[in-house]
């Protein structure tokens, strides 16, 4: 009997409660849901749940395997970390009401998109993903947010939209609308990848991430990181694997954030380019598709929950006591936050990837994969990017936060209970890059995985020399004035081009097109005036109101009878 409940469903109907609750209640159930949906999933035995009919085609609403099992797992995870992080909002009960109903039903929402296993099931939970995220940027109520907000809903709801359409066109085509692999040889499965792909931020799709997430509260910011983009990954694993395609896009999606992360001076959007150029290793890894890189795919985004919520978490303490996130206005904050700062580099070197820590044990095996498969030039772009995100994400972002030009800010230590959030996601970093184990037996291949060993003499040098150049390459050009400097300033990405360019060059051409119309009316206008005037002249004594003779009705009669011939005839 207890396979038939969802794990979903208890972190959703959680939220649901959240507004109508009293502070007790909801501090309950903000740490009970997670925790109960985790206990759930983990007595869940694999296999199909929750079998429903519609229209003659199966549902299948819960399926737990190895695939969909770590990653509902790690959004479990990801929600009892985020509901303890947001435990200091109690204090402002509207704004902590929002959220905290929002960021369950959200996190409800990524649990029950891993477990579908038909495309009808993960349509209904990808909208609602889109939905229930959307209120977490809205709840800065701030003008750029509220904008923003909007235009983070019509790019989601527009990735679900195509969905939809994918499923319906599958459907029409195979008879089927299970979600397994799907491939790209149908229209179906076209519309299908391109839904994904927005969610995952693929190359001139990508933006929609960077616009929205500096915009949510500080905890929204740690919300928002761990699972959208994380369930397009799982969703390309399950549809797309093996696609070469994405082999290419995600080698692209690791190298181009690399140079707009680096001049960026907002650093929650340098963490967002760090997540585009992370998320770029997990689609690598999904379009080798070998067993060795779907696993390292599913390892990777488990870690990268981890530490990229720990550098959001981080960030988003310095701005709950300093207020701002420009590294120009930053710096100096390790004597004020020493934990915070602690913390945030525990997160840095995860995702940069020392050994010992999360990062290393996961990426290593995207990278080993790829060499495996003798992909030498995938290779070197990862290569590279991790060079890159070792100095955007392992290096800028606590070194202008915490140390570079003092700014003189004496500020509070984080609350505590955001010390404590940082301080579980830290352990859990460091305990997976020193025995990751636990982690390989839940991957797709446990046994291929539980062979592998990252810590080869090859791997560890070879990823220490990385890093090490790596800073000193950033020493050089920070000593030398060569660094991009820290300045006030809007970077423009490739969403200026509908943006700003489309509208500034399309506005003329409306204005002209408009301006037509409004002649072309006026004219119609006195057309109709000059007819009314002519028709009523002839209504009050003109040729219409005279009696008309026989000759006259003859010679109508006849037009129109010959009329009626020749169209007969024609």
């Amino acid at each position: 009997m207890i396979d038939d409940l969802s794990p979903a469903l208890i972190l959703i109907f959680g939220g649901a409660l959240m507004p109508l609750l009293p502070r007790n209640g909801r501090n309950i159930v903000l740490f009970g849901a997670p925790i109960a949906a985790l206990t759930q999933l983990c007595l869940m035995t694999p296999g199909n749940h929750v079998l429903w009919e519609l229209f003659g085609h199966q549902l299948v609403t819960v399926r737990v395997d190895s695939l969909s099992f770590i990653w509902a797992l790690i959004f479990c995870i990801a929600a009892c970390i985020n509901s303890l992080y947001s435990q200091h909002l109690r204090q402002g009960a509207e704004m902590g009401r929002l959220q905290d109903a929002s960021g369950l039903i959200y996190a409800g929402a990524g649990v029950g998109a891993v477990l579908a296993g038909d495309l009808i099931t993960l349509f209904v939970y990808w909208e609602l993903t889109a939905i229930a995220s959307v209120f977490l940027i809205w709840a800065s109520r701030t003008e750029k947010a509220i904008q923003t907000g909007i235009r983070y809903l019509i790019i989601q709801v527009g990735s679900g939209v195509l969905l939809l359409a994918g499923a319906l066109l599958l459907l029409n085509t195979t008879g089927s609308i299970a979600f397994d692999h799907i491939g790209l040889e149908t229209t179906g499965g076209k519309l299908i990848f391109l839904a994904f792909g927005i969610k995952c931020a693929f190359p001139l799709l990508h933006n929609w991430l960077q616009d929205s997430y500096p915009q949510a509260t500080p905890t929204g910011t740690v919300v928002l990181s761990a699972f959208t983009t994380k369930l397009a990954v799982y969703a390309l694993a399950r549809g797309f694997a093996g696609e070469e395609i994405l082999i290419w896009i995600g080698a692209t999606m690791t190298a181009f954030p690399i140079f707009f992360a680096v001049i960026e001076n907002d650093l929650r959007r340098v963490l967002a380019y760090s997540l585009n150029n992370q998320l770029g290793f997990m689609v690598v890894g999904v379009g080798i598709g070998t067993d060795l890189a779907i696993n390292g795919a599913a390892a990777h985004a488990f870690c990268h929950i981890l530490y990229k919520a720990l550098l959001f978490m981080s960030m988003g303490a310095v701005l709950h006591r300093v207020g701002t996130m420009k590294a120009s206005e930053l710096g100096g904050l390790y004597k004020s936050m020493p934990l915070t700062t602690f913390f945030c580099i525990i997160g840095a070197m995860s995702i940069s990837a020392f050994p010992m820590f999360s990062g290393f044990v996961s990426k290593s095996m995207i990278l080993t994969a790829a060499a495996e498969e003798h992909m030498w030039v995938v290779w070197c772009v990862l290569l590279m990017a991790s060079a890159g995100v070792m100095d955007h994400s392992g290096i800028k972002i606590p070194f202008f936060t915490f140390f570079a030009h003092d700014q003189g800010h004496k500020v509070e230590e984080a609350p505590t209970n955001m010390l404590w959030a940082m301080g579980i996601t830290a352990f859990l970093c460091v305990a997976i890059g020193v025995y990751p184990a636990p982690l390989y037996a839940l991957l797709p291949n446990p046994e291929l995985a539980m062979q592998y060993n990252p810590y080869t003499s090859d791997h560890v040098v070879a990823q220490l020399q990385l890093l090490f150049f790596s800073a000193l390459a950033f020493v050089v050009l920070f000593r030398t004035g060569l660094y991009p400097p820290e300045i006030r300033s809007t970077n423009l990405d490739t969403d200026w081009v509908y943006r700003r360019l489309i509208p500034r060059a399309l506005t003329p051409v409306l204005n002209y097109s408009f301006s037509l119309v409004d002649r072309v009316k006026e004219s119609i206008d006195q057309v109709t005036s000059l007819a009314g005037v002519w028709l009523g002249r002839q209504f009050s004594n003109g040729y219409l109101v005279r009696d008309a003779g026989s000759a006259s009705m003859v010679g109508i009669a006849m037009i129109v009878f010959a009329a009626a011939l020749l169209w007969g005839y024609l």
